[in-house]
This record gives C-alpha cells, structure tokens and sequence, in this order.
C-alpha cells in the first residue's frame, strides 16, 4: 500500500510529510579529531546529523570553526525540515568542538539546557609500569 507504481513499472515510495518537533537534542560529540552534532527528538529518534568533516578536510576538521560550522548546519536542517524551537544540547568529548553551542542559538533555538556528558573514569584500568630506561 505505501508504493506506487509508475506507467514504466518502476515502484516509487510515496513522499511523506515531515512531521513538526518542537523540542529535540543537539549531541555533540567532539573528538580530538572531528565534531559530530546529531539532532534527535526526545525519544532518541535521529531527525538529522551534520559533521565538520562534511566542509572540511585534514586538520581543519579539529578547529573550533569547523564546530561551528557543523552545529550552523544542523541547526539550521532542524529548524527548516521539522520547525525546531527549543533544544537542549549535550556535549561529549574532550575536543575543541564543544564550542559549537554558539551558532544553535543564533539560528533562533532557545536553549534550554547545556549539559556535559563527558564520561569520567571512576579509577578503571592500572596505568601502564614505569618506563625503565
């Protein structure tokens, strides 16, 4: 029922409406690496992604601009596709990209919340023995 069928008799998928979300989470995930912003409902659900290595290449993907520039774009998708108005964001990672909070507000998101998910060892694993030289 959800496929059409063409007059070549290809099947085509029906196109849906996006639905409208009102409150959704930015994840950003900042390696030392690259940043990954991921926006999802409150559920879990992935509404869309953006990433620094999508506009940049080599190490320009670790610059905090490079952040900013993958959060402008994920916010900026969010607000367009389903009408975001409030998000609360969480970062995780020790890298440079946790500066890319900036640009979800000033695409007209209000924060509600920024929390710091970064995972903290509880005194895991040994370290390593004493380099003898």
């Amino acid at each position: 029922m959800g496929k059409q069928v063409s007059k070549a008799g290809n099947a085509t998928k029906k196109k849906t409406k996006n639905k409208i979300v009102r409150n959704v989470v930015f994840h950003i995930h900042a390696s030392f690496n690259n940043t990954i912003v991921t926006v999802t409902d409150t559920h879990g659900n992935v509404l869309c992604w953006a990433s620094a290595g999508q506009e940049f290449r080599g190490s320009r993907k670790s610059v905090p601009f490079a952040a900013q520039v993958a959060a402008g774009n994920a916010a900026k998708e969010a607000k367009a596709r389903f009408g975001v108005e409030e998000a609360t964001v969480e970062v995780k990672g020790p890298g440079s990209g946790r500066e890319g909070v900036r640009p979800i507000h000033t695409e007209g998101i209000n924060l509600k919340a920024i929390i710091d998910r970064t995972p903290q060892p509880h005194n895991g694993v040994t370290p390593p023995k004493k380099r003898r030289v």
